[in-house]
């Protein structure tokens, strides 16, 4: 599962999902990417399964690149706890993702074949997306 390596902080706070992304919302690296249209958080496993269904459908043709990271950790308490008592155990890692950010691209395969590919992750994922060209 993706998850950073260290943080500075053990636990982070929740923030604001205002704004449209200044970073990232181009194609840089291959030729078609997935870009966001809404905002919010996507988990690791959210991430993980959108990349299976990217190699699945491109049969491993081409190359992928994920220009996403779950950097934020997301606490939960547990079934059954009052309340206080401080702050919950992490639970999940996300990323936050805005509006214009480019999520994964795909290089050396055609544009059928790219739509296709994310189509199918785009379904994993839960924030609204489109495909784009270089």
């Amino acid at each position: 599962m993706l998850q950073p390596k260290k943080s500075k902080y053990r636990k982070s706070f929740r923030g604001t999902l205002g704004g449209t992304s200044t970073r990232g919302t181009t194609v840089v690296f291959g030729d078609f990417g997935l870009k966001a249209m809404s905002s919010g958080w996507v988990s690791a496993s959210q991430i993980e399964a959108a990349r299976k269904k990217i190699t699945y459908a491109t049969k491993r043709a081409g190359k992928y690149w994920m220009r996403v990271f779950p950097a934020k950790s997301v606490t939960k308490k547990a079934v059954g706890v009052k309340m206080g008592s401080g702050k919950g155990d992490i639970s999940e890692y996300v990323a936050v993702v805005k509006p214009g950010m480019v999520l994964f691209e795909i290089g050396g395969v055609t544009e059928e074949v790219a739509k296709g590919a994310f189509s199918k992750a785009s379904h994993k994922l839960s924030v609204k997306t489109t495909v784009i060209g270089k």
